[in-house]
Order: structure tokens, then C-alpha cells, then sequence
């Protein structure tokens, strides 16, 4: 049998205990529906009623935040998929996207709160054929939005770009001249005429940034506030009234606040960027440490 069954690929102890079983048998694992699965797929159906985009691993976040919250027991992604499956709500598979030639083997990601900001702009496209400009700045570790600007038409101002960056300032140090002496705070942009305007970069090094330009036609270097444009658009823009300027204005604030509390972030292991902040500053006051004293707030 040792012979036959290396022969086969098969293993000696599986073929030894199929060799033992009658007619009778029947596999108990098939058909059969786990306890709880009903109780579940109704909170997964509930979790994504508004948010049709979110994937199961989101879903399951989504699930396991709220069963935290009321002590119950967590779920595990594997389940929540095939739930997901058996039901139909899975999405479908993305297109493979086209990978650029150029070698990136930089890192945006930093390992602590306000090391690196960045910052990118996105038109949002209304059924009027009005276009709604907006720009945000964006934190390269724990991924919350800081600020953002949005107005009426094509094109990237300095101002509003100015204004954001002094909103983030006082929104992370409390005024605009908190940030400590020596310490190194990166603003990440592309080379728009609002980033590179000499005013731009004059009130960010007034205000205590470093003023940081990716190199051109190389937008991977500024990857993840380009991450940041294709989620914004595809899991809340996608789903906004779009029918003019000042519908779509009144209903960025909602969304941007949603994606700092709520959406699950696959780097900061399916939490949302403030949820992440709160963990990382309990943390920080339960095992005290100079470097996260000085970058966590």
C-alpha cells in the first residue's frame, strides 16, 4: 500500500480510513447550516445596506466593531465570506489594474502620527455639468482626513490650499505656532501650481511643515492620498445626489467624517483612522514611551 499510494499522491492514513468505512456513510459536514448563520447574514445585510462597495472583510469589521461594543462573540472573515457567498453579496472581482513601469521603492507610510502629511486634490463630476473641486490633507500613519476644501469649479487654488493647511495645524497642535521646536513634520504634494506656489511653501515652513514635491510622472510617490481620491470616490461619491454644486457640497462633510470614524482601513487592521488614534493614545498612556509621547497625541 506504502508503494501505491506514493505512486497516487495520496496520503496512507487517509486511504487506510476510507478503506474502513461502510456503505452507509455519509459526510456530516455537507448541507449543513452552522448555528448563528441567519443571525449573521442579518447583520451583515444591515452593515451594507448603505455601503454596497464595502467587501466582506469590511463587513466583518463592521460586524465584529458592534459585537465588541455589546460583548458578543467576534466572527471570523473566513465564516462572514462564506456567508457572504451563499447569499450572493459578495462583489465582484476588481480588474487587475496595469502596473507601471517605473521602480517605486519608496515607503508614504510612516510609523508614527504626524511624521508625514499628505495632500492631493479630486472633481467630483455633478449631473448639472458643474464640476466640485476639492483637496484634503491627510495623515501618512493613522490615515485621518486633518482638513479639506471644496468649491465650485475646475482647477486648485492656493488659497483654499493655504487655509486647509492651517486648519490641520490647529486641529492636530491645538494653534498654529503648537508645533514642538525640531520637530520634523513632511507635507507630501505633487507639483500642482497650489502646492508649489511660492506662498504655499512659505506659510507651511511659517507654520512649522517641511514642504515635500514628488518627482514628476511619478504619481506612486504620493500613493496614498491617490488611494485615498479612488476609495473617496468609489465608496461615497458613487453613492451621493449628484445633481448640482450645492447638493454635492452638502454632502462632503458627512462623508469625510465617515471615513475618519467609521470605514475600516486594511493597514490599520480594519479600523477607521480615529479608532486607531484612540487604541494608539490608551496605549500611549498605559505603557508611557518618549517617541510616542512626542508623535501621538
Amino acid at each position: 500500500m506504502k508503494t501505491v499510494c506514493r505512486t497516487m499522491g495520496l496520503a496512507r492514513s487517509h486511504v487506510r480510513e476510507l478503506s474502513r468505512r461502510d456503505d452507509s456513510w455519509t459526510d456530516g459536514r455537507r448541507h449543513r447550516t452552522p448555528k448563528g448563520d441567519a443571525q449573521l447574514l442579518a447583520e451583515l445585510r444591515q452593515e451594507i445596506a448603505q455601503l454596497p462597495s464595502y467587501g466582506y472583510r469590511r463587513a466583518c469589521a463592521l460586524v465584529n466593531r458592534q459585537r465588541s461594543a455589546t460583548g458578543d462573540v467576534r466572527v471570523n472573515a473566513k465564516r462572514v465570506y462564506r456567508v457572504m457567498a451563499q447569499a450572493g453579496l459578495l462583489l465582484p472581482k476588481a480588474p487587475r489594474r496595469r502596473h507601471s513601469s517605473r521602480v517605486h521603492e519608496g515607503r508614504v507610510a510612516v510609523a508614527h502620527s504626524d511624521l508625514r502629511w499628505c495632500s492631493d486634490g479630486l472633481e467630483i463630476k455633478c449631473d448639472s455639468g458643474q464640476t466640485v473641486t476639492a483637496t484634503f490633507t491627510k495623515d501618512c500613519c493613522d490615515r485621518e482626513v486633518l482638513a479639506w476644501r471644496a468649491w465650485e469649479g475646475k482647477g486648485l487654488p492656493g488659497e483654499p490650499v493655504r487655509e486647509m493647511l492651517i486648519e490641520a495645524v490647529e486641529r492636530r497642535f491645538g494653534a498654529v505656532d503648537a508645533i514642538p521646536a525640531g520637530h520634523q513634520l513632511e507635507f507630501l504634494s505633487d507639483n500642482g501650481g497650489a502646492y508649489i506656489a511660492a506662498d504655499t511653501r512659505a506659510l507651511a515652513r511659517s507654520l512649522g511643515l517641511k514642504p515635500i514635491n514628488t518627482p514628476v510622472c511619478s504619481p506612486q510617490s504620493n500613493g496614498m492620498a491617490e488611494s485615498f481620491v479612488n476609495t473617496f470616490k468609489r465608496d461615497y461619491v458613487a453613492r451621493m445626489d449628484l445633481r448640482d454644486v450645492n447638493t454635492v457640497l452638502a454632502q462632503l462633510s458627512a462623508a469625510f467624517e465617515h471615513f475618519n470614524e467609521v470605514h475600516p482601513h486594511s493597514s490599520l487592521k480594519m479600523r477607521s483612522p480615529r479608532e486607531f488614534r484612540r487604541q494608539r493614545a490608551e496605549q500611549v498612556r498605559q505603557e508611557p514611551s518618549t517617541d510616542q509621547a512626542v508623535y501621538c497625541d
